[in-house]
């Protein structure tokens, strides 16, 4: 909320000259939440919502059809946890019909800010309440993309920033939902809630785009939809978030296997479990492409039709300089290690105590946190027993 931080957002986009951010249309106040979620949700979410309210409301109004709301919230920090989800709340109970998906910025694992755990598992568990779907980036991720694929040396928050907004755009651009190459969706994140979020103790969604990399290999590289749907169905069924370092060694369990076996072996090999998957093809002779492997019944919860469980866009065309890319918005069990990682650390400190009066001086209680905890347990072992 600092208008330091602010100012340099706007006068950022005004000197890209391909957005500008209109007079009167963001909001800053002289202090943050101080990392802390309880300062946001509790102090500077009722004190500012008439006006961050007012602000949303205008552009709503400009609507001709609000099909859906995107927040973009980091959860490290107080302001965009706890004010972001206090700001979720106000729009499910203004807009109780429309589609609320929030996109969550993970933070990195180690060396962020000491209470970020208590931050993430605050969010979640509110999150889940009032939120349709919940997006998430984790910082990790993002960060070996940049090194690891993009080739980038001195890694700055743009560069993390521009693969975030890189996978949410292959995700939003238009794109044909139905296979007609010309029947254009309208309201991309009611199709895409409609398709992915089936169950109310489903929502945590991840995004998986191919390929990635610098525009100086981009150059010299060719693609092919076989190939790339190759390694993006590995990408789902190992678990991984970029092609580099795929285990090959995964396989779909079979289901001839008796279900003890097979549970046993998908843990042991770390296969990934979906309960739905929607896979965006963009460019080149993209009505050629074949998603056949991804309607495997292997890769889906039982009690889901793979037919049901999976959807495939195209749009032919071309996004952000890649002749072909492909795009996997899934709900998986692709986030529940870095969940209960997560739970696990802000357990550990809060059965210590450890930075608790920070939060009930702001008017969270113990009993609120170990509210959260139970909710999120409740999320860990519906995923895992998918």
């Amino acid at each position: 909320m600092e208008p330091k931080v602010i100012t340099h957002a706007v006068a950022t986009a005004a000197k890209s000259s391909t957005w500008k951010y209109e007079d009167g249309s963001y909001f800053c106040q002289k202090q943050g939440s101080g990392n802390n979620w309880a300062n946001g949700f509790c102090v500077h979410g009722p004190r500012h919502e008439e006006a961050v309210s007012d602000l949303i409301r205008r552009q709503v109004e400009r609507c001709d059809r609000l099909a859906g709301i995107l927040t973009m919230m980091s959860v490290a920090g107080g302001t965009g946890s706890g004010m972001g989800t206090y700001i979720t709340q106000c729009l499910r109970d203004s807009y109780p019909h429309s589609f609320i998906l929030n996109q969550l910025t993970w933070p990195y694992g180690t060396g962020e800010v000491i209470v970020q755990n208590y931050n993430s598992v605050l969010t979640l568990s509110h999150l889940y309440q009032w939120s349709d779907a919940i997006l998430v980036h984790e910082n990790d991720t993002v960060h070996k993309i940049c090194a690891k694929l993009m080739n980038i040396k001195h890694i700055s928050f743009c560069d993390v920033n521009k693969i975030i907004a890189h996978q949410l755009g292959s995700m939003l651009q238009p794109a044909d939902t139905v296979g007609t190459l010309g029947h254009y969706t309208r309201n991309p994140v009611g199709e895409l809630l409609k398709n992915l979020v089936c169950h109310s103790e489903y929502k945590l969604l991840s995004l998986s785009t191919i390929p990635q990399m610098s525009s100086s290999s981009l150059a010299y590289s060719s693609f092919t939809w076989p190939g790339l749907l190759k390694h993006l169905r590995q990408m789902l069924v190992a678990n991984a978030r970029m092609e580099e370092g795929i285990d090959w060694q995964v396989r779909v369990p079979l289901n001839g296997q008796p279900a003890l076996e097979r549970m046993a072996e998908k843990t042991k090999q770390g296969f990934n479990k979906s309960l739905a998957n929607v896979l965006i093809l963009r460019g080149k002779d993209v009505s050629g492409a074949d998603p056949e492997a991804f309607l495997h019944p292997g890769l889906y919860s039982s009690w889901l039709p793979a037919g049901t469980a999976f959807s495939t866009w195209r749009s032919p065309v071309p996004f952000n300089g890649y002749e072909k890319s492909a795009t996997l918005v899934s709900n998986s069990q692709s986030l529940l290690k870095p969940l209960d990682n997560i739970v696990g650390k802000a357990w550990n400190m809060f059965a210590s105590k450890a930075y608790v009066h920070q939060y009930t001086k702001f008017g969270i209680s113990e009993e609120d946190f170990l509210d959260s905890f139970t909710a999120l347990e409740q999320v860990i072992s519906s995923y895992r027993h998918l």
